[in-house]
C-alpha cells in the first residue's frame, strides 16, 4: 500500500492546479478521465460553476476554525476525484477551506481513473465512489478516510436505495437541493469528528 500511496502523491496536484486543469480542459470541451463524452463535459461545466460559487460563498464556523488550529502534527489529505463528479464538486471547496485553516495540513488531489490501484484500496461498498479523502501521517500511515458524501447525504442514499433499489434522476435532484441548503455544514461536522477521533488527533 505504501508504494501505491507514494506514487499517487508524486502524481498529485494542488486544489488550485486541479481547478486550473478543469478550466483548461473545458476550454477544449473535455472533462478529466480517459472517457470523453458530451454528457461528462456538461457535468464538468456545471461542476466548475458550483465550485466557483462555493469557493466564494462557503463560510467556516468559528468553533470549527478553533478545533482545526489545535492540530499540531503534519497530515496529508489525499483526495481521489474527477471533474465530472457532482459530489466532488459540492465537497472539495469545503475540504479545501478546512485544509487551509492549518498549515500542518497538506491537501493533494489525484484523478481516479489515472490511479485505479489507489482507488481500489479505498472502495465504498465495493464501488469506486468519489470523492474519497485519505488522511495520512508523515509515514504515510492511513489515519482515517472520508467520502464519498457527507454523513447525512450518505444516510439519504442508503434510505433511498432501501426503498427504491437504486438512485435515479429524482433522487440526484433532491441531493443537489440538500447540498445547496446545507452549505457545507455537514462536511465541516464530519471532519471535526475525524479530528476528534483518536486516529487523527492525539
Amino acid at each position: 500500500m505504501k508504494n501505491i500511496l507514494e506514487n499517487a502523491l508524486k502524481n498529485s496536484i494542488s486544489y488550485q492546479d486541479y481547478r486550473n486543469l478543469i478550466h483548461q480542459l473545458l476550454a477544449e470541451e473535455k472533462s478529466t478521465g480517459p472517457i470523453q463524452s458530451e454528457e461528462l463535459t456538461n457535468y464538468s461545466l456545471l461542476n466548475e460553476a458550483r465550485m466557483k460559487r462555493l469557493d466564494k460563498t462557503i463560510e467556516i464556523e468559528d468553533e470549527i476554525i478553533a478545533e482545526f488550529q489545535k492540530i499540531d502534527e503534519t497530515q496529508k489529505w489525499l483526495v481521489i476525484t474527477e471533474s465530472w463528479c457532482g459530489d466532488a464538486a459540492q465537497n472539495l471547496p469545503i475540504i479545501h477551506k478546512l485544509a487551509e485553516l492549518n498549515d500542518k495540513i497538506e491537501l493533494k488531489l489525484v484523478l481516479r481513473d489515472e490511479n485505479l490501484e489507489l482507488m481500489d484500496l479505498f472502495l465504498t461498498n465495493e464501488s469506486r465512489s468519489i470523492p474519497k479523502v485519505i488522511i495520512l501521517d508523515n509515514e504515510l500511515n492511513v489515519l482515517n478516510t472520508w467520502g464519498p458524501r457527507p454523513s447525512f447525504a450518505t444516510k439519504m442514499v442508503h434510505e433511498y436505495k432501501e426503498k427504491n433499489g437504486s438512485l435515479d434522476a429524482h433522487f440526484k435532484q433532491d441531493l443537489q437541493v440538500w447540498y445547496n441548503k446545507d452549505k457545507g455544514k455537514n462536511v465541516q461536522e464530519d471532519f471535526i469528528n475525524l479530528i476528534n477521533s483518536t486516529l487523527i488527533h492525539s
